[in-house]
């Protein structure tokens, strides 16, 4: 049953999250993350942009809480906060697999009955 309150914590959760989700290079940024914490020259470099592109897409992360910086002499390093987005981030990628293989298979029937 939608609610007025779930209707609200949608509306939430698409600001805050699955918007800053709307980029490839900021999920390759949480990816890289996860596996350990980087500075900005090093995610820059490993998910090829520039630094001022990966300065921005970090700001924008950091504003929605999925990423933590602390600074480190000269450099600010990056964390990603809660694990559980990479958790959410691998289940989309399953659902996409098995579109994927759906898409296949339907194409292989339709071309082995000659369609």
């Amino acid at each position: 049953m939608i609610t007025p309150s779930l209707t609200q914590e949608i509306t939430a959760l698409h600001a805050c999250i699955c918007s800053a989700l709307a980029d490839t290079s900021r999920i390759l940024i949480l990816y890289a993350l996860h596996e350990s914490p980087r500075n900005v020259s090093d995610l820059a470099r490993e998910i090829g942009v520039s630094q001022p592109t990966a300065s921005r897409h970090l700001n924008l992360l950091r504003e929605r809480g999925l990423v933590s910086a602390q600074r480190d002499g000269q450099s600010v390093i990056y964390t990603l906060t809660d694990t559980r987005v990479i958790e959410a981030l691998d289940l989309l990628r399953s659902v996409l697999a098995n579109k994927l293989k759906s898409q296949a298979a339907l194409v292989e029937i339709n071309t082995e009955s000659g369609e």
